[in-house]
C-alpha cells in the first residue's frame, strides 16, 4: 500500500466503501491520519468491518471534526444533484478529494529526485485495454510497473512507490472531477464521445472533466491526444497553442505529418523527421481492429515518453495477451466462437466490436444508456440474430424490428443458450459476442460479473456438449 501523507493526525471522512473506499481508509491510516467511514450499503459496512475499519454514520456526524471528505468516484459529486455528505462537507468548509488526488499529494510531497513516474490515461473508449497495454510494455522492458485506478487495484492499494516505479494509471471521468494536483509525466486521452452525461452536466462537462488529466502538466511532460473524433482535435488544437509540454496526437485513420499513427494495421512513428514503421498490427493477436489500433499508437507515444525504446515498445506490442471482458475469446464449441466484450457499456465501445466481425449472433441488453442503440443502425446488417437481456430487452426489440431477427431472453444463461443451438443449427464458423452496449446494473454489480456470467454459461455449455474446441477456423 501507499502511505498518504498530507493527513498526519487529521481526521477524514470516507463515503463509499467498495475497493476505492477501504483501500482509501488503509492508506490513510498508514499514513497517520484518522477515518470515519461509512457507507449506505450494507455491504460495504460488512466490508469495513471485516477489515477492521472504523464505522461511523456520516448522516448524524459532526462534521466540524473532519478535515476533508474522501468521496468514492461513483457518488455524485454535482450532477444530477450533489449527494448529501457533499453538502455536509460544503456546509463544514472541507474539501472534497478523491484518491487519485491523495495519491498525487503524497507524490508531490516527495522530493522530485524520489517521484515516480506516472502514465494517466482516460477517454471515453478504449482506456482499459490502453492502461494494460502500456503497463505490459513497461514491465516487459524492465520497469518496476504498477498498474491501477480504474482498473485491478486502487491506487492507494498498490505497492509503495520509489523512484524507478512506473505507475500507469486508468482514470474515469468521476476519478478526474474528484483530482486537482495530479501532475503525470505521461497523459493520454484516447478519445471523446458522450457518455455519463448524467453525472456531468452535459457534454461541455464531461469533456472538462477529462480535461483535467492535462491540467498541471509543463515542460518535460507528454500529453499524448487521440484526434479521430472532433473533441480529441479540439483539445489538442487547445493545448497546442498553450504549448507548455511535448503534444503527440495519435490516429488511426489518418496520416499526419506529426504524430503516431497505424493505417490498415501498420503502425508508424512521424514524430521525427520522417516517418519511419514501428509494426504490423494485424500480427498482434490481441490487438484487433482500428480501434486497438489507435489503443496501440497511443501506448507507442506513451512509452517513447517514458524514453523506452521503440524495438521494447514494438515487441510488447506483440505480446500483449490481451484484457478480460473486451474482445476476449472465452471458448470455442466447434466451430463456434465466443466472445466476451462485456466491457462495452455503450454504442461507441459496442460499435469497435460489431465492426470487427461480418456476421455474429449478439448478445445485448441491460441498464440502456440516453438513445438506445439507435447510433448501431448500420451495424444491425451483420446481425444474425440477437438476444436481448435485462431492462433494455423490450426497447431494443422495437428498435431492431424489421431490421433483425431478435429473441427477448431475459437472463445471460437462456440469451447463450439459445445463441449457441441457433448457431449450431446455421452450420458454418460463427461468432457469439456479448457485447451489450448497456450498464450492467440492471443485473449485475459491474461489468466484470456480467463477463463471469457469459464465461460461466459458455462453460456450462461445454461441460453439457463435451465439444472439442478447435481454433483453426478462427485463425
Amino acid at each position: 500500500m501507499i502511505p498518504v501523507r498530507g493527513f498526519e493526525g487529521k481526521r477524514v471522512a470516507i463515503f463509499g466503501l467498495a475497493r476505492t473506499g477501504l483501500s482509501a481508509a488503509q492508506a490513510l491510516l498508514a499514513g497517520g491520519a484518522e477515518v470515519a467511514l461509512w457507507d449506505e450499503r450494507a455491504a460495504g459496512r460488512e466490508a469495513a468491518l471485516a477489515a477492521g475499519l472504523p464505522l461511523v454514520d456520516l448522516s448524524t456526524a459532526d462534521w466540524s471534526g473532519f478535515s476533508a471528505l474522501m468521496l468514492s468516484p461513483g457518488v455524485p459529486l454535482t450532477h444530477p444533484v450533489p449527494h448529501w455528505t457533499v453538502e455536509k462537507a460544503r456546509l463544514a468548509g472541507i474539501e472534497i478529494l478523491g484518491d487519485i488526488e491523495l495519491f498525487a499529494r503524497t507524490v508531490n510531497a516527495l522530493p522530485m529526485g524520489k517521484r515516480p513516474k506516472i502514465v494517466a490515461v482516460t477517454g471515453t473508449n478504449g482506456k482499459s485495454t490502453t492502461t494494460a497495454l502500456i503497463g505490459h510494455i513497461c514491465a516487459h522492458s524492465g520497469r518496476d510497473t504498477r498498474v491501477g485506478g480504474n482498473i485491478g487495484f486502487g491506487v492507494l492499494g498498490l505497492p509503495d512507490m520509489h523512484s524507478g516505479a512506473v505507475y500507469v494509471l486508468e482514470l474515469s471521468s468521476y476519478q478526474l472531477d474528484l483530482t486537482t494536483s495530479l501532475r503525470p509525466d505521461v497523459s493520454v486521452v484516447l478519445n471523446v464521445s458522450p457518455d455519463h452525461l448524467e453525472r456531468h452536466g452535459g457534454m461541455e462537462g464531461y469533456v472538462a472533466a477529462k480535461r483535467r488529466i492535462l491540467l498541471n502538466q509543463g515542460k518535460g511532460d507528454t500529453a499524448v491526444i487521440g484526434v479521430d473524433d472532433p473533441w480529441g482535435q479540439r483539445i489538442c488544437t487547445e493545448i497546442t497553442a498553450a504549448n507548455r509540454r511535448t503534444i503527440v496526437p495519435v490516429s488511426a485513420s489518418k496520416a499526419m505529418g506529426r504524430g503516431v499513427y497505424a493505417l490498415q494495421g501498420v503502425l508508424y512513428d512521424a514524430t521525427g523527421e520522417r516517418a519511419t514503421e514501428v509494426a504490423d498490427l494485424l500480427e498482434a493477436r490481441s490487438l484487433p481492429g482500428r480501434h486497438n489500433w489507435q489503443n496501440a499508437a497511443a501506448a507507442y507515444a506513451a512509452c517513447r515518453g517514458l524514453g523506452i525504446l521503440t524495438e521494447e515498445v514494438a515487441a510488447g506490442l506483440m505480446s500483449f495477451p490481451g484484457l478480460a471482458h473486451r474482445m476476449e475469446t472465452v471458448a470455442h464449441l466447434g466451430a463456434v466462437r465466443f466472445v466476451n466484450d462485456s466491457k462495452a457499456t455503450n454504442t461507441d465501445a459496442a460499435r469497435q466490436a460489431m465492426s470487427s466481425y461480418p456476421k455474429f449472433y449478439w448478445i445485448a441488453g441491460g441498464q440502456p444508456k440516453d438513445g438506445g442503440i439507435e447510433a448501431l443502425a448500420d451495424m444491425f446488417p451483420r446481425i444474425e440474430k440477437a438476444y436481448l437481456i435485462g431492462e433494455a430487452s423490450e426497447a431494443f426489440a422495437a428498435t431492431l424490428k424489421g431490421k433483425a431477427s431478435t429473441l427477448e431472453c431475459g437472463t445471460m444463461e437462456r440469451a447463450v443458450a439459445a445463441a449457441y443451438a441457433d448457431a449450431c443449427s446455421a452450420g458454418g464458423a460463427s461468432v457469439i459476442l456479448l457485447s451489450p452496449a448497456c450498464a450492467s446494473f440492471d443485473q449485475y454489480a459491474d461489468f466484470e460479473a456480467r463477463g463471469e456470467a457469459f464465461r460461466s454459461a459458455v462453460q456450462a455449455l461445454g461441460d453439457r456438449a463435451q465439444v472439442p474446441a478447435p481454433r483453426q477456423a478462427f485463425q
